[in-house]
């Protein structure tokens, strides 16, 4: 089986170049830092040609022994400045690494999270690119950052040095050393194509075995072991052939290697007796033979392997993980238009209409044609049994999911076309578990509103009944550890950061579920005296008694309306507020009463309409 690509000519580093300077160009302190600490590394190869032939012409050529191991001395001194620069320099890698690696990890998770939801076929080739792929862009673009950073620094100073003491022999080092660069980089489109090659066959192999693994037994049950083996086999042996045909290309980085390193070295000795004829002193000879030898021989060796083998690696890893999940779109600009005034401003309902969502394609729908309409200044509880779609309609309502067919609409705009934003001044969802950081109280509870005062974030936490809670952590300025909090602190913090955003519109999906029944409505009732609608998905029936409205998700059908309207629609809504109160729930209405209702909804397959009235009485 052939496992080759079209090889792009442009596969190496240099298209991918703004993706990897962009973590250095987004942390200027740290890249400061590493320059520094850089240029202190670079001491042993500005210095080194320079203190030989001091030591040879000042010291041993001149009878003075002790004088040239003095001299030697400071060198060894210098290689102790450039290890300890070394060591400090790591480091500071290893902050621009990580989180460049994190980026990578969340980009593959998400797109093969949204493959998988969007219905197309399992992708089992996401799984070698979340492991190995991923760890090995980490591994080799921290390599590629040393070696280059290296290799600048060291061949900077060693031609820099070379400059000061023997310019004349900068003819015989520069020429091989430009030619021996320009062809390895010339290498480095094939060396790359076969790189990919190697990592597609990787991907191909997983992909076989990851689906042989998955129908085992239907493989078993069929008899056609034989046959899924020798396909495997083949996908294993093409990816033996394509590592062979890599390895097969590495070995021509010896011959740049010599042509960079080695032949500037050959050039000097056979040039010596000119240079010595034309005034250059012995030791200038052997301090430029020093420069050649320990700095640029090592240095292009080090580029040489390093690009040869971690920079293609990384080029090519990268390029896939970018193939199969593209870099998102820029957001759009902010528009320069005049806001609206308070008077002219649309009216923040929240209307839905023929509203059909479905975890996958060939998944039942969870909501099909549901018309809903909440008002500006609604109090709306959602109730039903669990796993009917409460969260989900919280999710499509706040734009966190989008709808397979119909249209959403908060305050005339579509919510999951927005920016964040923009999406965060329109409404705030606070979900079951709630999402405290580490850091500053005050931090966490000013999230969405970074301006607020003081004394607006202290009466937005009385007014959730989140004040004996700041008091025991020791007030406003105090540091929250999340995994010290109960389950219901972090939502009485999440309850008062929602209190206070300047969002219109609140959602509760199941926020208040780890407190008590009283500490509920407390939160509950604060949240239905703020200006703006309140969308409750109900953990309690309780939550459906205090609302102004009600809308009951039933299999196939939805019921909205006023508490006393849906007592008598819903049937469902009977047996639950008869479990909950000592009132006796009205009597049901006749059979195919309902059907003759205007109002009434029908059938999941049909069109349902909840449309609650305007008024907030």
């Amino acid at each position: 089986m052939n496992v080759r690509t079209p090889r792009d000519p442009l596969l190496p580093l240099f298209p991918l170049f703004p993706l990897l300077v962009a973590p250095l160009r987004a942390r200027p302190g740290l890249l400061l830092r590493l320059i520094l600490w850089s240029l202190v590394e670079a001491v042993p190869a500005l210095l080194a040609g320079h203190l030989v032939a001091r030591a040879v012409d000042h010291g041993f050529a001149a009878g003075h022994p002790l004088r040239g191991l003095g001299w030697l001395a400071l060198m060894g001194l210098g290689v102790f400045a450039g290890a300890w620069g070394t060591r400090q320099a790591y480091p500071l890698l290893a902050r621009v690494v990580e989180p460049f690696r994190d980026d990578l990890v969340r980009r593959v998770a998400a797109g093969a999270l949204h493959q998988a939801v969007a219905g197309h076929p399992v992708d089992a080739s996401g799984v070698s690119r979340l492991t190995l792929q991923v760890e090995m862009v980490r591994e080799a673009y921290a390599g590629v950052l040393m070696v280059v950073r290296g290799f600048l620094l060291t061949v900077g100073g060693a031609l820099l040095g070379m400059v000061f003491l023997a310019p004349s022999v900068l003819p015989l080092v520069l020429p091989p050393l430009l030619a021996g660069l320009g062809l390895f980089l010339a290498l480095l489109r094939r060396m790359a194509g076969a790189q990919r090659d190697v990592i597609v066959a990787d991907e191909r192999v997983a992909e076989a075995a990851g689906a042989a693994c998955a129908a085992a037994r239907d493989i078993t049950a069929c008899g056609a072991e034989d046959g899924v083996r020798d396909r495997l086999a083949e996908r294993i042996d093409a990816q033996a052939a394509a590592a062979r045909r890599l390895a097969v290309l590495m070995p021509a980085r010896v011959l740049c290697l010599a042509v960079a390193g080695w032949l500037p070295l050959l050039l000097l000795l056979l040039a010596a007796p000119g240079l010595r004829s034309g005034g250059l002193t012995t030791g200038a000879v052997l301090g430029a033979a020093t420069y050649v030898t320990g700095g640029l021989q090592p240095a292009v060796r080090s580029l040489i392997q390093g690009l040869g083998g971690s920079g293609l690696r990384l080029a090519v890893a990268l390029r896939r993980i970018l193939e199969a999940h593209p870099l998102p779109a820029p957001p759009p600009a902010p528009s320069t238009r005049p806001r609206a005034s308070a008077s002219a401003r649309p009216a923040h309902d929240v209307v839905l209409t023929a509203v059909t969502f479905a975890y996958g394609a060939h998944a039942a729908p969870v909501l099909r044609d549901l018309d809903l309409t909440v008002p500006e200044g609604a109090h709306l509880a959602v109730v039903g049994p669990s796993g009917i779609g409460k969260s989900t309609l919280a999710g499509l309502i706040c734009g966190t999911l989008r709808p397979d067919r119909g249209r959403i609409l908060v305050a005339g705009r579509p919510p999951a076309a927005l920016s964040p934003a923009d999406r965060s001044a329109v409404r705030v969802l606070v979900p079951q578990e709630a999402y405290v950081f580490s850091g500053g109280l005050m931090e966490n509870l000013c999230l969405l509103r970074p301006d607020a005062g003081e004394d607006e974030v202290t009466a937005a936490v009385a007014a959730v009944g989140a004040a004996p809670l700041v008091t025991r952590l020791g007030g406003l300025g105090a540091q929250v550890d999340p995994a010290a909090l109960s389950s219901g602190e972090r939502q009485q913090i999440a309850l008062a950061r929602a209190y206070l955003s300047p969002a219109p519109l609140v959602v509760l999906d199941e926020a208040t579920c780890h407190l008590d029944p009283a500490a509920e409505a407390r939160a509950e009732e604060a949240f239905a005296r703020r200006p703006g609608s309140l969308v409750v998905i109900a953990h309690r029936i309780s939550s459906a008694l205090r609302a102004r409205h009600v809308l009951v998700l039933d299999g196939d059908r939805a019921v909205g309306g006023a508490h006393h309207e849906v007592l008598r629609r819903s049937p469902l809504y009977r047996d639950l507020v008869g479990h909950w109160s000592d009132e006796a729930p009205p009597e049901a209405p006749p059979d195919g009463a309902a059907g003759d209702d205007p109002g009434a909804p029908a059938a999941r397959g049909g069109t349902v309409r909840a449309t609650l009235p305007r008024s907030r009485s």
